[in-house]
Formats: C-alpha cells, sequence, structure tokens
C-alpha cells in the first residue's frame, strides 16, 4: 500500500514537471513566472487536442478559454469614454478622453487590431482594455479597437476584410469630425496576427486610388508576415519556445485558411507551397533579409515546391498562399516605397522573430522610415502579459516604449 502510495507520488511529481517545467534560456526574466504561466497554456492545449480527437469540440473552441477567461466589460471612467459602436457593420468599442481640450486640438487615433491567431482574442480581454485606456490618457487619443469575425468559423479573408471596413469608415471626413480626429495624426497598430492585418491594411490602403486620408504611421508588435516557409531560423530555434510554440503557430496558419486537415499536416511538414507560391519565395528568402547575427549556424533552403494533385481544392490554401492581404512580405519593393513610417517589435524567443526582421529590412531598403525595437530577452505575447496574475516586468516595458514612440511620431 505504501508503495503505492510512492508510486502515485512520484508520478504526480513526474506530471507537474513535465507541465510546469520548459527549457527557458537563462536571459529571459521572470523565468519561473513564464514555466507556470505556459503550465496552464500547455495543460489547455492538450485538453483541447484530447477533445478533438474524442470528437467533442474543437481544438479551437477550447482554446477560447483563454479568452472567456480574461474577458471584461469595458466601461467608461472618469478619464476614458467607452462605448460600443458599429463601423460599417463591424463591431468596433470606441475610447476616447471624456474631455475635450481647452484649446480645441484635434486628437490623434489608433485603430488597435488584437492578436490571437486570427482564431481567438477579443478587444473585450483585459489587458487590451488596459493597452487603449493607457493609450488615450497618454496621447489623448481616440482608440478604435476591432471585433473582427474569427476562424475556424470564418476563414481568410473574412478577417482582413473586416479590419479594412473599418478603417475606411474611420477615414471618412465626417466620420473623423464627430470624434474630433486629426486626419494627419492616424496610425493602425496590432500585436501578433493583429500586427499581420495592420501591415496588410496599410499596404492595401497605398493602392485605393479614391482613398485622400491615408495613415501616418503604422505599428506592428511581434507580427506575423509569412505563410510560405515556416522553417526560419526563429522557427526552428524557438520551435518548443512557451505560449507560441511553433505548432500552435501552424496552426492558427492552417485554420486562418481552412479546416482541412489535409493542409494543416502539409504545413506542418512545410511542404505545402505550390507553383503559384513558390515564385513568391525570394521575398521570404531569410538568407538575403536576416542579418547575419540572426541566421547564426543555420542553412537556408528553399521550401520544397508541391507538384501534382492539390490536398486541397485548386482556388482553395493553396491559392490563397500568395495573397498578399494575408502574407505582406509578399508584396515586391515597389508596392512598399509609399508606406507610413513603421515601429516594429521583435523579441528573440519568438517563433515570429525572423518575420519581423526581414520586413524591418526590406521597409528600409525601400525607403521607408523604420523604427526596430528588438527585446533579446523577449517572448511570443509579452505585452498581453501587464494584468494580475501574469504581469511581467518585459510587458510593461514594452507598453510605455510603444506609446512613447507613438507620442513622437504621431
Amino acid at each position: 500500500m505504501r508503495s503505492k502510495g510512492v508510486l502515485a507520488l512520484v508520478f504526480l511529481g513526474a506530471l507537474t514537471a513535465y507541465y510546469v517545467y520548459s527549457p527557458i534560456p537563462n536571459n529571459i526574466e521572470e523565468r519561473w513566472k513564464l514555466m507556470l504561466t505556459d503550465s496552464f497554456f500547455k495543460s489547455l492545449s492538450q485538453m483541447a487536442e484530447l477533445s478533438e480527437r474524442m470528437g467533442l469540440w474543437d481544438y479551437m473552441k477550447v482554446m477560447m478559454f483563454i479568452t472567456i477567461a480574461e474577458g471584461v466589460v469595458p466601461v467608461s471612467d472618469e478619464r476614458v469614454q467607452v462605448s460600443d459602436e458599429n463601423f460599417d457593420g463591424v463591431e468596433v468599442i470606441v475610447y476616447q478622453p471624456t474631455q475635450q481640450e481647452e484649446s480645441g486640438e484635434l486628437r490623434r487615433a489608433i485603430i488597435y487590431l488584437h492578436g490571437g491567431g486570427w482564431c481567438l482574442g477579443s478587444s473585450r480581454m483585459g489587458p487590451y482594455d488596459l493597452l487603449a485606456r493607457h493609450m488615450v490618457t497618454e496621447l489623448n487619443a481616440v482608440i478604435i479597437s476591432v471585433e473582427y469575425r474569427l476562424a475556424p468559423a470564418y476563414h481568410f479573408p473574412a478577417q482582413f476584410e473586416d479590419v479594412y471596413r473599418v478603417v475606411k469608415y474611420l477615414l471618412r471626413v465626417d466620420v473623423l469630425k464627430s470624434y474630433y480626429i486629426n486626419p494627419e495624426r492616424i496610425a493602425v497598430s496590432g500585436d501578433s496576427a493583429g500586427g499581420n492585418l495592420a501591415a496588410a491594411v496599410a499596404q492595401q490602403l497605398q493602392k485605393d486610388p479614391e482613398q485622400h486620408v491615408q495613415l501616418k504611421a503604422q505599428a506592428l508588435i511581434y507580427p506575423v508576415l509569412q505563410a510560405l516557409d515556416l522553417n526560419t531560423p526563429s522557427y526552428q530555434q524557438n520551435q518548443h519556445m512557451p505560449i507560441l510554440p511553433r505548432t500552435l503557430m501552424v496552426r492558427f496558419w492552417s485554420e486562418y485558411f481552412t479546416s482541412d486537415k489535409s493542409f494543416l499536416r502539409a504545413m506542418m511538414a512545410n511542404r505545402h507551397n505550390n507553383h503559384e507560391s513558390a515564385a513568391l519565395l525570394k521575398f521570404v528568402n531569410w538568407s538575403s533579409y536576416l542579418p547575419d547575427s540572426y541566421r547564426q549556424t543555420y542553412n537556408y533552403s528553399a521550401p520544397p515546391v508541391v507538384t501534382g494533385k492539390s490536398p486541397v481544392h485548386p482556388v482553395g490554401p493553396h491559392h490563397l498562399l500568395a495573397d498578399p492581404r494575408a502574407s505582406p512580405l509578399l508584396v515586391p519593393d515597389t508596392a512598399l516605397r509609399l508606406l507610413p513610417k513603421a515601429y516594429v517589435l521583435t523579441c528573440e524567443y519568438d517563433v515570429l522573430r525572423d518575420d519581423g526582421l526581414m520586413y524591418v529590412t526590406r521597409l528600409r531598403n525601400a525607403g521607408v522610415d523604420v523604427t526596430h525595437e528588438h527585446y533579446p530577452g523577449g517572448f511570443h505575447g509579452a505585452l498581453m502579459f501587464i494584468t494580475w496574475p501574469t504581469d511581467f516586468d518585459i510587458g510593461h516595458r514594452m507598453v510605455d516604449n510603444f506609446v512613447s514612440w507613438l507620442k513622437r511620431n504621431l
């Protein structure tokens, strides 16, 4: 009986160690707090996989628990007026100063797009609500936080289309006047998948001949920018890092495009490119666009091109891989030259690090004014960790530096 108790204790200890311990580099701050935080994500992910295999709830439906758990009801306070509104059929939350400046000066405006791999997340999560309020008070700005549709219920390009409609609606002269917004001080910003949408919207606006009011700035926080090569050095180096391991990021990409599991398997193997997308691999060739210090000992090998019968319908995901609205890195240099000034935040321990680094290089080569802020001890999602019990010092520094850049450049 006693031996059974000892065995149970050993098993429990081993199980706890498996879920809590992660091989986290020493220069990541508050490592044990990150290990404990990641143990929750890891447990939830495995529950989601089990649920899907048993035919209960699909993976993303279980993972939505994170969004629900961090949900808040944004309400007005003495400094910030909050309202739920509808911009051209899309739900948004508008945060603005309670009082107009006595000088009558028009306000800045930031359209903010939440992260979550196009499948999770909400403007109504506590960290996003806190960030919006902070930007209102620090910048005397109007913040439009967008509740775009999510996959897998809605696949690409639904998310992009929602965001683009919101931006176009806000940039109407009558709407800008109603919110006392200066038409020359408007930015789009987002983190992770939100950074992807922000970059894509900034590009699309430049192509619109009927769009007279343009963005002054784009702020991209550890953005995801390409789906062609899911084996860059950062994908390899950080494949098992907390919060966003490679398997989860690949699943996000797959779900963004389709619910077909054959496409997920192809993406996991990095064997999902066809001849159409292969012609654009030159734009994500990390051997050309990554600084030497980030290439390390990795050798570039172009992703294989699948020939023959596609595992999915020819107008499905393989066709969408080449769409720059999904992968903003795929546009030629001529499409980058007229883009607004940019702020790009990257983290060393993030599978998406190289997406951001390559975009910085390409934007600078095209003559765009770029501020690149790299966090050597940073990890994906850190900007969200600014509320108890998962508040990290690095998250607060990211917010402060991001808002300071907006204050100087918007």
